[in-house]
């Protein structure tokens, strides 16, 4: 039996149907969803590398619009948070700090997962049949799978308790859930 009074509580403070909320819900599940479509189209095609003249051009040209997809998704998610409410008992230094804290963890695993793979390794080089030597077993992949993924979503959680913002933690679970599906597709 599941006990359902967190989520009847979360939705007491967020409205889902506000415009810029269901903005965001879209720009977090159409960043995976476009950057695997993309890349399987051109793991399939060759497409891109023959519009730009070369795997390497294609995969930059990929990897500049998912920065700037994801860009307009972090803006997405800020905006949609600053319009609902905010939870007053969070809304304090304590709350304010663990949720920096959670960030600061989030923004370790982005960086140090982009250090060890590289400009082409984090933006799907494999499908422009750009490989790597060896599979990266460095930190943070010594210790977690997905650390990009999962410290963009730490990221996002910590932003959300930052701002005290239960519309901000349930954008978040959407960040996990895209995040979560993304993996599968991608496995």
């Amino acid at each position: 039996q599941v006990d359902v009074a967190a989520m009847v509580w979360l939705f007491g403070y967020v409205d889902v149907t506000d415009t810029g909320f269901i903005v965001a819900v879209l720009s977090i599940a159409f960043n995976p969803l476009f950057w695997n479509v993309v890349a399987r189209w051109e793991h399939k095609t060759r497409a891109l590398s023959q519009i730009f003249g070369s795997p390497h051009a294609a995969c930059y040209c990929l990897g500049v619009a998912i920065l700037v997809l994801n860009c307009v998704r972090s803006h997405c998610f800020t905006e949609a948070m600053k319009s609902q409410p905010k939870l007053e008992s969070w809304d304090c230094l304590w709350t304010y700090y663990t949720g920096l804290a959670i960030s600061a963890v989030g923004t370790l695993f982005v960086i140090s997962s982009f250090l060890a793979l590289g400009f082409t390794g984090t933006f799907l080089g494999d499908y422009f049949g750009i490989l790597m030597e060896e599979k990266v077993t460095s930190f943070p992949f010594s210790i977690l799978d997905n650390p990009m993924y999962w410290g963009s979503t730490a990221i996002y959680l910590g932003w959300s308790l930052m701002h005290a913002s239960p519309a901000g933690l349930l954008l978040t679970a959407v960040v996990a859930i895209s995040y979560t599906i993304a993996v599968l597709y991608e496995g």
